[in-house]
């Protein structure tokens, strides 16, 4: 939220400087996220007033001024603007005088005396956005006949205002106007609010327009008016244009910026229709199923049942609490006009500004919660401003209430209140906290009753109570006392591993590691993950950020594509975060009833395999050196756990992919990028990747201490002949199990594997040959032939049945 302070010290004038209230305002809850002069200081511009206006000699578009600046000389001014004429008083920017950078980062523009088209001119005549002063710029800026002749243009127009811009909590909505802010004030400061107010426009007319509140949990409270013979084409005054575009807003018309107004100082959106384009009744309604507005922003919406409306006899209005429609708005031509003011339910308002992707000051206001009681008051205050500024006569106020929110008394224990701010409050202390927060409030048995006021819809329990009595007393003047109490150390799980020690790891494997959103574009999940049930964003920030991510690969397969089209040639990258799929099993680790959401980590490798150096060979990145990084988080756990089968992966190339098991579980997958993905997404090399449940590497186990073998190893190598579509990890399955029972076996490990390109009498072409090394020990003796015989020899046998192998000659 933004405002002026000079805005903000009309309410409430506390005898302290700008950084004091900020501060003030800061550490009671409502942070001041910055402080901005107004506009930049105008050394050299004054009020001039304009004392003739002569034709150019040369030029049919620029006139030649005789200008007024309180000098003993008048200065001549060259002007090309096409509202200059005598008489009239505008800002006058002398030579010397520095004004604003037309463009940002430009520097600032310094006024030189100059010629134009042969004629010498001393200054320049100035529009409020030459100045900075305004969004918009056509013309001079004409000031009101009062203006002093010769005054400096910063102390004509205040401009040593300072901009707050305050970060507020959801639940504070009260604090959503200038009003708002004073109240907050005026409890930390004890000086008096005063609150804007006007006559109360006097009811020329008898006419009320019927109002028909159908759904009393859309509308609790219905206030409004008609006004009839009003000057729409009315400009808005200067003083009211000056506080809306120093609280950000722009003047559109004078009805537009009356109700903007008023929204800004007492926090009661409103909005004004043109009664003339009212058919019959107005109906606070739900809307019909397939019933269409266009509002005023341009929007053409389909509506549900769901969303609240003000229709006539033509259909709707506009949404309710949200944006008035197109049909029903005002224009320079209006004339007769209905004034509307209401409390819509917070509950029947939320959310529903977002599902068609827009917000409103309204609806920020209406779905937190705004004061019931003072609708009236408001519209009386809405009233009195349009009269004065584009006249008309009004009708009577149609008032309706029929369901407001029930304003419960909350109790608070003194005691309890002393515990837990950590200070004695006595009875009176706390007393006089509420009196200025504007709470009616009793006290008896050490317990205080409070009723929350109607513009407070944060107050519900003992613990809100307790937060203002601290916020007002200070959480500055809270002394600070450290905990008494014995501190425990907790037991670490040594069979454990932490997420910090994985990423650790990887970083050391020169991965460096990322965040991405957990949300993702659908066609990821749809076309790379065959995901065809994602989970679907309700409310997504942009329309690629549709659906939550089933996996972390097409995030980093992305990031390397962004490094890639910046010139990047060797990215390695990691990223843990959680995953999000459907699961109906009834699994007590799940959130959320349906939807799983496991910690993952995964990691992607693109360009050459090793930094560019003398003692390595030039090469790229591939399956072999992933599933190596991979194997290394894999170290701590028993290898008998885990292996790697070969699988496919939508992701995946179908012939370097593999799923690694655990337990005979799938958790995880490693391969290369599918070349049918590389060209679409515009890789010129591969991507070697790998993504695995963090709940697999984060175990190790506790270490089994044995001692060595005295005795010496034995080696045996053995070359087994099998078809050539046998898996490697098939035959490695079937000698670990032949041999699972004999613990003098310490490794087997595969060295080598060939295929022939031609066929011979030893080996086909249809067969390859894999050879394995077996290290066998004993931890008691040493070991005979014979017993390496027996072993080699059941490994043998074990790999000519289930395999089919022979021993290659």
């Amino acid at each position: 939220m933004q405002f002026p302070e000079s805005w903000l010290r009309a309410f409430v004038n506390p005898p302290i400087n700008t950084q004091a209230l900020a501060h003030q305002l800061t550490m009671a809850g409502l942070e001041v996220e910055d402080l901005s002069p107004f506009a930049a200081p105008l050394p050299g511009v004054v009020v001039g007033q304009v004392l003739e206006v002569n034709k150019h000699p040369d030029a049919d578009r620029l006139r030649v001024c005789i200008v007024n600046v309180g000098m003993d000389q008048p200065l001549q001014i060259v002007c090309g603007a096409h509202n200059v004429s005598a008489g009239i008083k505008v800002p006058c920017a002398q030579v010397g005088a520095i004004l604003p950078a037309a463009k940002e980062g430009a520097p600032p523009f310094e006024i030189k005396l100059s010629q134009l088209r042969g004629v010498e001119s001393q200054g320049m005549l100035c529009s409020a956005r030459e100045l900075g002063l305004s969004f918009e710029g056509d013309g001079l800026l004409i000031l009101d006949a009062s203006a002093q002749v010769g005054e400096a243009i910063d102390r004509h127009f205040a401009l040593d205002d300072t901009i707050f811009t305050v970060k507020l909590t959801p639940n504070r909505a009260d604090c959503l106007s200038g009003l708002g802010v004073a109240r907050e004030v005026s409890a930390l400061t004890g000086v008096a609010v005063t609150v804007p107010t006007k006559v109360a426009v006097k009811s020329a007319l008898q006419t009320v327009h019927p109002v028909v509140i159908k759904v009393p949990e859309l509308c609790g409270r219905f206030s409004g008016r008609v006004m009839y013979g009003v000057n729409a084409r009315a400009a808005t005054p200067a003083w009211m244009v000056s506080r809306l575009e120093r609280a950000g807003q722009r003047s559109i018309s004078a009805l537009v910026d009356i109700s903007n107004y008023v929204m800004l100082a007492l926090g009661q959106p409103t909005h004004i229709f043109d009664l003339d384009k009212i058919s019959g009744d107005i109906e606070v309604r739900w809307a019909h199923t397939g019933e269409a507005v266009t509002l005023l922003n341009g929007n053409e919406l389909t509506l549900s049942p769901d969303i609240g409306v003000m229709a006539d006899a033509n259909g709707v209005l506009g949404l309710a609490g949200v944006m008035g429609g197109l049909r029903s708005a005002v224009s320079l031509d209006t004339q007769n006009i209905y004034l509307e003011a209401a409390f819509w339910g917070p509950d029947a308002i939320r959310g529903r500004a977002r599902r068609f992707n827009f917000s409103t000051d309204a609806s920020h206001r209406f779905e937190r919660g705004v004061d019931y009681a003072t609708t009236v008051t408001h519209l009386e205050y809405l009233s009195a401003l349009v009269q004065e500024i584009c006249g008309g006569q009004a009708g009577l106020i149609d008032d309706q209430t029929t369901r407001v929110p029930a304003r419960l008394p909350v109790s608070m224990r003194l005691a309890r209140a002393q515990k837990v701010i950590g200070v004695v409050l006595s009875q009176a202390q706390v007393s006089a906290i509420f009196t200025r927060l504007g709470f009616v409030h009793q006290f008896s048995d050490g317990v205080f009753l409070v009723t929350p006021p109607s513009f407070r819809f944060d107050l519900e329990i003992e613990a809100d109570l307790i937060e203002e009595v601290a916020r007002i007393y200070g959480f500055e003047n809270i002394p600070a006392h450290p905990p008494i109490a014995e501190n425990t150390m907790l037991a670490t799980n040594e069979a454990q591993r932490s997420l910090h020690v994985l990423r650790h790891a990887l970083a050391a494997r020169d991965y460096q590691e990322v965040v991405n959103f957990s949300f993702v574009e659908p066609d990821w999940e749809l076309e790379m993950l065959a995901n065809t049930h994602p989970i679907k964003l309700l409310n997504p920030i942009a329309s690629q950020y549709g659906v939550m991510r089933s996996s972390l690969l097409p995030s980093l397969v992305n990031t390397i594509r962004y490094n890639v089209s910046r010139k990047a040639e060797r990215v390695r990258v990691f990223e843990v975060g959680s995953v999000f799929y459907r699961d109906f099993t009834d699994d007590a680790s799940h959130l959320l009833p349906g939807i799983a959401q496991p910690l993952r980590i995964a990691a992607a490798a693109y360009g050459v395999a090793l930094p560019e150096q003398w003692g390595a060979a030039h090469r790229l990145v591939d399956y072999f050196d992933v599933k190596g990084d991979l194997e290394a988080l894999l170290a701590p756990l028993n290898a008998a756990h885990w292996r790697f089968n070969r699988a496919e992966h939508t992701m995946l190339h179908p012939g370097r992919s593999a799923a690694l098991l655990y337990n005979d579980a799938v958790v995880g997958y490693v391969g290369e990028l599918h070349p049918r993905w590389q060209q679409k997404i515009g890789l010129p090399q591969g991507v070697a990747l790998f993504e695995v449940d963090c709940s697999v590497l984060a175990q190790m186990g506790l270490p089994n201490v044995s001692v060595p073998s005295k005795f010496p190893m034995v080696t045996r190598d053995l070359a087994l002949v099998v078809a050539r579509d046998t898996q490697v990890q098939d035959v490695q399955d079937v000698i670990h199990n032949a041999v699972r029972d004999l613990s003098i076996v310490r490794e087997i490990v595969l060295f080598d594997l060939f295929t022939p390109h031609t066929g011979s009498d030893q080996m086909a072409l249809s067969e390859k040959s894999l050879a394995f090394r077996i290290t066998l020990q004993d931890m008691h003796a040493t070991l005979q032939d014979d017993m390496v015989d027996s072993v080699l020899k059941k490994i043998i046998d074990a790999a000519l049945l289930n395999c089919g192998a022979r021993l290659r000659n």
